[in-house]
């Protein structure tokens, strides 16, 4: 199953890399594949205030609610609101918790075509395009309406979600695992980041190098996120669906193909009781439509245009990505 609505379109900044066109440009995408008449389409219904309130403070929602009362505004350098953004904002989390609500209906595998994204906004802080945070809203909804007690959340945007770790770092009942390009922004996510208290080995970052390409992205996933999930045993797997470590990608350094994000999808599926995606960042116009819907391709048995193939990845390249696979392994005996 699939989440959207056309009230997405009313958080928007025409000339920002987070605008309209994203979505408007995977739905064309989808619709032209006939996606649609395989797999059902449903509208969400916002986040509660007290769905928000279980991961930011009173403090946060409501500055993002007053912000947004007052019209355009800026929060930092990246991210902006607009009179609309409040109440899109709680629409896109709430896109995330209506696929937990399907996935408990059956719906084992669903994906939230949301905007504003969240992976970068922290408990008291909107950050990096994103006001709150959508998969840790729906992690803490999980556990509080179904009595969840195992998440996980794998975060495959080029950028590491500062605000997902930061939000779950104590937490040993949300195991977050990242896959992101290091250094780059926010500057968060290095290997010795593995959580604090009763948290601790609950985070688990792969930081990758510029020019990272499918060779060594899928061999992280083989030999780290996949083991570290069949040790964790989840009842629910939340993916940070972010689609600018694509090759094309302005915000990002990482060179994957459509394929990759296939493989990907394909190898989650078969170790995952499910997989709830919500989208995060992207910002080709012309790959992110792409990209998406190879993810789709094996969750649906959809058909349709081969991914993309590989590129061949820089032998230096790959044999630093080797030592760091081999290095976080050991650190987290996988």
């Amino acid at each position: 199953m699939i989440v959207y609505s056309e009230k997405f379109k009313e958080h928007d900044q025409e000339y920002h890399p987070e605008n309209n066109n994203r979505l408007l440009g995977i739905m064309r995408h989808l619709t032209r594949m006939d996606v649609f008449e395989e797999v059902p389409l449903f509208e969400p219904q916002p986040a509660g205030r007290e769905d928000l309130l279980r991961v930011h403070s009173l403090e946060h929602v409501e500055k993002i609610r007053k912000l947004s009362e007052m019209g355009d505004a800026n929060i930092g350098m990246d991210t902006y609101l607009t009179f609309n953004s409040y109440n899109t904002a709680k629409l896109s989390a709430g896109g995330v918790l209506t696929c937990v609500d399907k996935f408990f209906e059956g719906y084992r595998h669903s994906f939230a075509l949301i905007r504003p994204p969240g992976h970068h906004a922290e408990r008291d802080k909107a950050m990096g395009f994103c006001l709150f945070n959508n998969v840790a809203v729906a992690a803490r909804y999980a556990s509080a309406k179904y009595g969840v007690e195992k998440i996980a959340i794998i975060d495959i945007d080029v950028h590491h979600g500062n605000g997902t770790q930061e939000i779950f770092y104590s937490d040993p009942d949300v195991f977050y695992i990242s896959l992101h390009q290091f250094p780059h922004y926010p500057g968060t996510g290095g290997i010795d980041e593995t959580g604090i208290g009763r948290g601790a080995g609950y985070t688990l970052n792969v930081p990758l190098p510029p020019k990272t390409r499918d060779r060594s992205f899928l061999r992280a996933v083989d030999e780290v996120v996949i083991p570290a999930i069949r040790r964790y045993k989840p009842e629910i797997v939340l993916v940070s669906a972010g689609y600018d470590a694509h090759h094309s990608d302005p915000l990002g350094g990482l060179e994957l193909s459509h394929s990759c994000y296939y493989e990907v999808s394909r190898r989650l599926m078969d170790n995952a009781p499910g997989l709830i995606h919500a989208l995060e960042g992207g910002y080709n116009l012309e790959s992110l439509p792409k990209s998406v819907y190879a993810t789709l391709m094996p969750l649906f048995d959809l058909k349709g245009e081969p991914p993309e193939p590989p590129m061949d990845e820089n032998p230096a390249v790959t044999r630093y990505i080797d030592r760091r696979i081999d290095a976080i392994k050991d650190k987290f005996n996988l």
